[in-house]
């Protein structure tokens, strides 16, 4: 059998980012902006190269993904106790920026295609007077978002797409991140471009980029931002706005920049993966995975499947077995949270009665990560290895009843 790659391998860092980086610590000019003025250096590049692979006015760049979702939060007038809409399958960075803003989550139903379902959001929404939606397109699934645009407008909500996990994905031709009213990526070392940490906000609105620029940290140098709403803009906010010093250093913008023209490349590459492992899953029988619509054009770095028919021991054993096979698989029904994965009862202790569905569904769902680079081989030695270990846990299981 052919052995089983490292999942958790991140993206390579190119030559042309290594020689970037180097060439900024030999100069030591390593702050985000230049007192004696500029044109913003690399992190001003970033910004501009990012909104052009959007297609959004503006781009932000922050020190993570989690800072641009509380500065779009803020940006979206969130005050503290405002109730804020957030789907039941995402990651403690979202509720985390919900908390930090000072708001409370309105968990709101998923599908068993593991994203938001509209029903219960157009209900939550109208029961909790809601005005702002933290959609999360949680690894890498999206939603019918022209749909979700519609009812958003329908019930005045105001939509903040987490695209942690959608770099690169489209949904009817349109890249994600450009259906709310601000987008919000990741440069985390497992994202599709590996920078260590970072991230960038997106948006076409001007007061919301004004504010982004100032809540991270532009000490009124914002003119050397890459990209700039008009000067009448940044001056009604600039005496309101604190300084909470989240912009991206020029390191990480160093490595990201090199790594965008690799984006088609590396998202083809994952979704070969991806297929490859999925279709074999599907034919062994006990496995189901989500629907993807046709509208999709998905950026997977990673595969989602459930085991629904197995209780809560059961699924303790199969990722006990994968695991002691050599394929790391993480389980969102795990009692306590374990890394990057996490549910809806970890953040709220009424989940169980606000989402039952999402608690159900997460109670047997499970996930790997996929490096780039797969050989044909090396996936099929991944699918043979979750196969086995569920058909050795399911052996255990007879033996012992």
């Amino acid at each position: 059998m052919t052995a089983l790659p490292d999942l958790g391998r991140p993206p390579e860092i190119p030559p042309t980012a290594l020689a970037a980086a180097m060439a900024l610590l030999e100069g030591g000019r390593l702050h985000r902006y230049a007192e004696a003025g500029g044109a913003g250096g690399i992190v001003a590049d970033l910004e501009r190269r990012f909104a052009g692979l959007t297609g959004r006015r503006y781009a932000v760049a922050v020190n993570s993904c989690g800072s641009a979702l509380f500065l779009a939060l803020r940006a979206a007038g969130v005050k503290s106790g405002d109730p804020v809409l957030m789907n039941a399958f995402t990651l403690g960075p979202v509720p985390g920026a919900l908390q930090h803003a000072g708001a409370r989550p309105v968990l709101v139903e998923i599908t068993e295609d593991l994203v938001i379902d509209m029903d219960d959001l157009r209900a939550k929404a109208r029961a909790s007077g809601a005005r702002v939606l933290m959609l999360s397109h949680m690894r890498g699934h999206l939603c019918d978002l022209d749909a979700l645009q519609t009812l958003c407008q329908e019930l005045g909500l105001h939509l903040i797409e987490d695209c942690a996990h959608t770099l690169g994905a489209r949904w009817n031709g349109s890249p994600s991140g450009t259906f709310g009213q601000a987008g919000c990526f990741s440069f985390q070392s497992g994202k599709h471009v590996n920078a260590g940490e970072g991230g960038v906000l997106v948006t076409d609105d001007d007061d919301i980029a004004a504010q982004a620029i100032l809540h991270s940290g532009s000490y009124m140098l914002y003119a050397q931002n890459g990209t700039v709403p008009p000067p009448d803009v940044m001056a009604r906010w600039q005496g309101i706005c604190g300084n909470y010093s989240l912009r991206m250093s020029t390191l990480a913008a160093a490595l990201a920049l090199p790594q965008l023209d690799l984006l088609d490349a590396r998202v083809a590459d994952w979704n070969a993966s991806h297929d490859r492992i999925a279709q074999q899953l599907r034919q062994a029988g006990g496995f189901v995975l989500p629907n993807r619509p046709a509208a999709e054009a998905y950026a997977q770095s990673s595969l989602q499947f459930r085991l629904p028919a197995r209780a809560h021991a059961q699924m303790h054993a199969y990722v006990t077995a994968a695991r002691a096979a050599g394929v790391w698989v993480k389980w969102f029904g795990i009692q306590t949270p374990e890394g990057y994965s996490s549910n809806p009862a970890h953040w709220s202790a009424t989940a169980a009665t606000e989402v039952p569905r999402a608690c159900k569904i997460q109670a047997t769902l499970c996930d790997i990560r996929l490096p780039l680079g797969l050989t044909h081989d090396a996936c099929d030695a991944i699918a043979e290895t979750l196969i086995a270990a569920a058909n050795h846990a399911k052996g255990a299981e007879n033996a012992t009843a």
